[in-house]
């Protein structure tokens, strides 16, 4: 009889952990124009504390297939963001740069803006709101 209750109250106690709520949105993002399918893509959705920073409020790695990838971040609270992404070709987790200081590979960031210099997280930012989002970023 002890086991036959265990094993219910284990049933019950497992199934409440598969029972989560959603506790934020859906931001799903697509990148295209990626120069080749070698590396991966990483992606960091920042604040505006955050921004050009390691620490990042979430991140996202994909491979590149055709030159795009979709990544999905998901339980983001409602707020103002900016992302970055960036095509880590070498997969040393990091961006490399050129001996005049140019970036050696590819990067992008949400609005696409089109500056010389580092992204700049106003020309970045977007809100995201109480419903998921859709983002498109051309590297």
């Amino acid at each position: 009889m002890k086991t036959v209750l265990l094993s219910i109250a284990f049933a019950i106690v497992s199934s409440l952990g598969f029972t989560q709520e959603k506790t934020g949105h859906t931001i799903i993002v697509t990148i295209e124009n990626v120069k080749n399918d070698s590396g991966k893509i990483l992606l960091g959705l920042h604040d505006k504390t955050t921004f050009m920073k390691a620490d990042a409020v979430a991140k996202g790695i994909s491979a590149i297939k055709n030159g795009t990838c979709t990544i999905t971040l998901e339980n983001i609270q409602p707020g103002e963001y900016a992302i970055l992404a960036l095509h880590d070709e070498n997969e040393n987790e990091r961006m490399d740069f050129e001996d005049s200081g140019m970036p050696a590979e590819s990067y992008g960031t949400s609005n696409n803006p089109r500056s010389f210099g580092p992204p700049i997280y106003d020309d970045a930012k977007f809100k995201l709101g109480e419903e998921d989002l859709e983002i498109s970023i051309r590297l």
